[in-house]
Order: structure tokens, then sequence, then C-alpha cells
């Protein structure tokens, strides 16, 4: 695991991390029953670090992540949306858009949309 990030859901704190490559999440970190896997972010893993999320005021969560990085490189920035039932909504991905020694990052505006930094 390289980094991990928590946010305060609508049912929650959700937690996300990588390990192996891959983007995980668990929705329902506090409960009384744990989901028994994680939420693996959309599409294949391979070389996916340093994950950040954010809820906005609908309870939709935006999860981004850095898809090459590594020591002296940079790499893609990648995000997936989900809604309040955590079903996939939007997404995309920049090429080259996390400089040597980056990391995203994301923050839900007043008016309900996300904004990434990187």
């Amino acid at each position: 695991m390289s980094s991990e990030a928590f946010a305060q859901g609508p049912n929650g704190v959700v937690a996300a991390w990588d390990t192996d490559g891959q983007i995980y999440f668990n929705d329902d970190l506090f409960s009384k029953v744990l989901r028994r896997t994680p939420i693996a972010a959309p599409g294949k893993g391979g070389n996916r670090k340093h994950p950040a999320l954010a809820f906005n005021k609908t309870g939709d969560m935006i999860l981004v992540w850095t898809e090459g990085t590594g020591w002296m490189r940079g790499g893609a920035l990648v995000w997936q949306v989900y809604n309040k039932n955590m079903q996939p909504m939007d997404s995309g991905r920049r090429a080259g858009a996390i400089p040597v020694w980056g990391l995203p990052t994301v923050v839900a505006e007043a008016d309900g949309n996300f904004t990434i930094y990187h």
C-alpha cells in the first residue's frame, strides 16, 4: 500500500487504498458487518496508487487515483464518480496530469460539483 484516504459519507466513513496495483474502497468501514470483499475501482489494475475521495451534498462519491507513477515518474490522473447507492456514474482519465512526486486530491464544492487537484 502506498497511501490511503478516508472520507465521511452519508452512511459513515469510507476508506480507499491500493493493493497489488489496484484501488479498493469499503463503504461500510465501521458497520457491524463489513463486506467480505472490498470494492475495486472499475477497470484493470496494474499500477494504480494514491487514492483520494470526497462526497458531495447529494451523497455522490468521487474516487480519484494515479496510474503509472513511480520513482521520479509522473503519470495519469483517473477518477470514477459513484451515486449515493454506490453505482458507477461518470469517469475519466487524463494522461500525464500527475507531475513527478505529485498526488491527487479532490474537494466537494458547495454547489455539488467536485474539483480535482493534482
